[in-house]
């Protein structure tokens, strides 16, 4: 089992949302942390509301131009080994496919994709060498269901479930463990956040992401299923009836996703 307590926790996209409840929850628990994202004044404020700021350290990177190697050094001068890394940093998508420009696939997938496993290859190395480690990925239900809107952040979900399934094959005899996490609606900024087909903000608070689950919540959600080494775990009842659906009735996912609104 993988407990929190003394251990050391990098976590990506802090500054807010699942992001901010993880690293706060994670602090409670006894953990040291390394948080990431581009706001520094973010990221302090996140700090300042942990029980022992002094176990808290912030990196501002913007992931989408980075060198992984150098941020990995800088992560491990803080506190010394990572044992656990929560790749949380994420971007959303509202626009139809016919109306999106390929600069914004790209820059969905830099952030969503090759950012997580820029850091995952920076942090393996040492992870394997002492044969122990974490590496936690932040998914999302569309990882499983592609809905409206959403094509190039599905693509990208898709594909970081992908290698997560794929690297856990790999190194699970050298004590490394890979647990992804697939999220369904959660009431956090990522809507509001979200670019458009020209790359421009969406800046609306989408009604189901408006209803979704709390925060908090699903950060306790997440830290159980790494507690208990899982290898996925699906956040909200209804996105997990949706996935067992897709499984056993794709027809009938297929025919209520492309009827259902669009937000």
């Amino acid at each position: 089992m993988t407990a929190l307590k003394d251990q050391v926790v990098w976590i990506t996209g802090a500054s807010g949302g699942i992001g901010e409840a993880l690293a706060v929850s994670a602090a409670r628990a006894g953990a040291r942390l390394v948080l990431t994202a581009r706001r520094r004044t973010e990221l302090e404020r996140v700090r300042a509301r942990c029980p022992d700021p002094q176990q808290v350290a912030v990196l501002p990177l913007d992931l989408t131009d980075f060198d992984a190697g150098a941020a990995y050094a800088a992560a491990e001068a803080f506190f010394g080994p990572i044992d656990i890394l929560v790749n949380n940093a994420g971007l959303s998508q509202r626009s139809l496919a016919v109306d999106t420009q390929l600069p914004v696939y790209r820059r969905l997938f830099e952030l969503d994709f090759f950012a997580c496993v820029a850091l995952c290859s920076a942090v393996l190395p040492g992870m394997m060498a002492r044969r122990r480690g974490h590496l936690v990925n932040i998914a999302s239900v569309v990882a499983y269901v592609g809905t409206p809107l959403r094509t190039g952040y599905s693509a990208a979900k898709h594909a970081l479930r992908g290698y997560s399934d794929a690297l856990r094959a790999e190194v699970w005899r050298s004590g490394v463990k890979v647990t992804v996490i697939c999220p369904g609606f959660i009431r956090t900024q990522m809507s509001v956040n979200a670019i458009t087909g020209d790359g421009g903000q969406h800046a609306q608070m989408d009604r189901g992401q408006a209803r979704g689950m709390d925060a908090e919540a699903c950060a306790r959600q997440i830290w159980a299923a790494v507690a208990a080494d899982r290898a996925e775990a699906l956040v909200g009842w209804k996105e997990a009836i949706l996935v067992r659906l897709q499984r056993h009735c794709p027809a009938l996912v297929r025919y209520l996703v492309a009827r259902a609104p669009a937000t």
